[in-house]
C-alpha cells in the first residue's frame, strides 16, 4: 500500500508521462559512447535547471550533478548512467539510434542504448521534476547524479574529481537498473547483488608469412584459438560448482587476408566473479593459460597482458536494503517485488559512491520487457532458470524496453526508495546507533 508521502511525491506524475516519454525517445535515438556524453550532458542539465536544481556540469569529464535542497533533514544520493554501447540497434523502432561515434581506438563504430541508461536518465529526471515540485513532501537534500562511462568505470572519475568534498555528503546512495524482466517486476537482495567484473586485452605475438607455408611462421590464429578454447576451462574444471565465475571473450582480432599469417593477434577478455578468493583465482588462470598458450606455440616474444577496467562487487546494505524492499513493496505489492536468490553476474560501478562517501548504498532492478514475452512463464520460476531465450537481453543490438509503463515504474521506484529517508512521517531506517 503507497504511503501517503509517496503519493504526494506522486502527485501529477501521470500527466508528466507524455513529456518523458519523449525525452526517452531522444534519448535513445542520440547515444553517446563513455566519456563523449555531451548532447546527454546538456539535456540533463537543461532539464535540471528549469526544475529549480542548482546544477554542477562536467563532472569525472561528462558528468552532471543537480543537488536540491530542502530543509534540515538526511542527504540522498539518486544516480542514473549516461552512457551508450558500440553495437549496431536493430530493434526496428521508429526512434531507434543510426548514430556512430569514433572510439578510443580511432576506429568509426555504431552506438546504440542497449543497456537501458536512457531509461535510467529518464527515470531520474523524472523523479527530479517531481521532488522539485512537490516540496511540501519532503524535507532534507538530494544530489541526483547523472554518471558518465558506466560501462568502462565512470564512477571513479567523478570520485576523483572530488565528488566526495563538491556536493553535500551523502546519508544513503540508491540506484537502479533496467533489466530484461516482465515490465512491473522489482527485485534486489541485501549483500552482494552484483558480480566484480575484470576486463583485459591480451597480445599474442607470432611470425607473419605466406599461407601456403605455414611451417616458416608462428601463427598467432591458431595461438589465439588456443588460448579462447583452454580459457573456457577454468570455469568447468578450475571452479567450484557453488562459485560464480564467468570468462567471456568478446573481442578478437587478427589478420587482414585469407593467405597472410599475421605477427599478432588481439583478445579482449572480461571475467565475473562474486569473491575475492574467486576472483584472483580466475585472473591467475587467465593469466597461465595465456602465457602457456604462447610459449607451447614457440612465439617470438612473450604475451602483452593489459588490465582495462575493474569493477568491484556491488554489495547492498543489509539495513538500507530491508527499508528500499519494505518502500518499493507498498509502492507495487508484495507478489511483484522479489528478493533475488543469488549474486546477478551483471556488474556496476555504481557502489563506488557508497564506498567512497563511506555511506550504506542499495541497487535494484526493474523490469521494462513487453510481458508477452513471458505469456507461459512463472516469474518466481525466472529467478531460478533465468530468462527465456526468445527475450533479448542487455547489450544485444535487440534490447528495447516498453517506454510505457516503464517510466512510471523506474520514476516511482526512485521516489519510493528515497522517501523512507526524505519524508519524516514514514518509518526511517535504523542507523547503526539506533541498532
Amino acid at each position: 500500500m503507497t504511503t501517503p508521502a509517496l503519493a504526494r511525491l506522486l502527485t501529477g506524475l501521470p500527466d508528466r508521462l507524455p513529456g518523458l516519454r519523449a525525452v526517452y525517445e531522444d534519448l535513445h535515438a542520440h547515444p553517446e559512447l563513455s566519456f563523449q556524453e555531451f548532447r546527454t550532458a546538456g539535456v540533463v542539465a537543461g532539464r535540471l535547471r528549469g526544475q529549480g536544481w542548482d546544477v554542477t556540469e562536467g563532472v569525472g569529464g561528462t558528468g552532471v550533478v543537480g543537488v536540491l535542497a530542502n530543509g534540515e533533514g538526511p542527504v540522498v544520493l539518486l544516480r542514473a548512467d549516461m552512457d551508450g554501447l558500440p553495437v549496431r540497434e536493430r530493434t526496428g523502432l521508429p526512434y531507434a539510434s543510426r548514430a556512430t561515434a569514433v572510439d578510443g581506438e580511432g576506429d568509426e563504430v555504431p552506438v546504440m542504448h542497449a543497456c537501458g541508461h536512457d531509461m535510467h536518465v529518464t527515470c531520474l529526471l523524472g523523479a527530479t521534476a517531481q521532488l522539485a515540485a512537490a516540496r511540501g513532501a519532503w524535507r532534507g537534500t538530494v544530489v541526483a547524479v547523472f554518471q558518465p562511462a558506466e560501462e568502462v568505470g565512470g564512477a571513479p572519475a567523478m570520485i576523483e574529481d572530488g565528488f566526495p568534498d563538491r556536493f553535500p555528503r551523502a546519508d544513503v546512495c540508491l540506484g537502479q537498473h533496467v533489466a530484461p524482466a516482465p515490465v512491473g517486476f522489482v527485485g534486489t537482495r541485501p549483500g552482494p547483488v552484483m558480480a566484480a567484473s575484470d576486463s583485459l586485452r591480451v597480445r599474442l605475438f607470432g611470425r607473419g608469412g605466406h599461407g601456403s607455408t605455414p611451417e616458416s611462421t608462428v601463427d598467432p590464429v591458431v595461438m589465439a584459438a588456443a588460448v579462447v578454447m583452454r580459457l573456457q576451462t577454468i570455469v568447468s574444471r578450475e571452479t567450484g560448482a557453488a562459485q560464480t565465475a564467468v570468462v567471456t571473450v568478446g573481442s578478437l582480432h587478427t589478420g587482414t587476408k585469407e593467405n597472410i599469417i599475421p605477427d599478432t593477434a588481439e583478445l579482449r577478455i572480461n571475467v565475473r566473479s562474486t569473491t575475492p578468493v574467486v576472483r584472483d583465482r580466475v585472473l591467475a588462470a587467465v593469466e597461465r593459460i595465456v602465457r602457456a598458450e604462447s610459449a607451447a606455440s614457440g612465439a617470438p616474444k612473450d604475451p602483452e597482458i593489459t588490465a582495462l577496467n575493474s569493477f568491484p562487487v556491488t554489495v547492498n546494505d543489509e539495513r538500507a536494503t530491508d527499508a528500499v524492499l519494505t518502500a518499493l513493496t507498498g509502492a507495487f505489492g508484495r507478489e511483484r517485488v522479489f528478493t533475488l536468490p543469488q549474486t546477478l553476474t551483471g556488474s556496476e560501478d555504481f557502489g563506488v559512491f557508497g564506498t567512497a562517501l563511506g555511506v550504506p548504498s542499495v541497487f535494484w532492478h526493474f523490469g521494462g520487457a513487453d510481458p508477452a514475452l513471458f505469456r507461459d512463464a512463472d516469474p518466481e520460476r525466472l529467478l531460478q532458470d533465468g530468462l527465456p531465450a526468445t527475450v533479448p537481453a542487455n547489450h544485444s543490438p535487440y534490447f528495447a524496453p516498453v517506454p510505457d509503463p516503464t517510466i512510471g515504474i523506474g520514476v516511482t521506484a526512485l521516489l519510493a526508495a528515497a522517501a523512507p529517508w526524505l519524508c519524516p512521517e514514514d518509518p526511517r531506517p535504523a542507523t547503526g546507533e539506533e541498532a
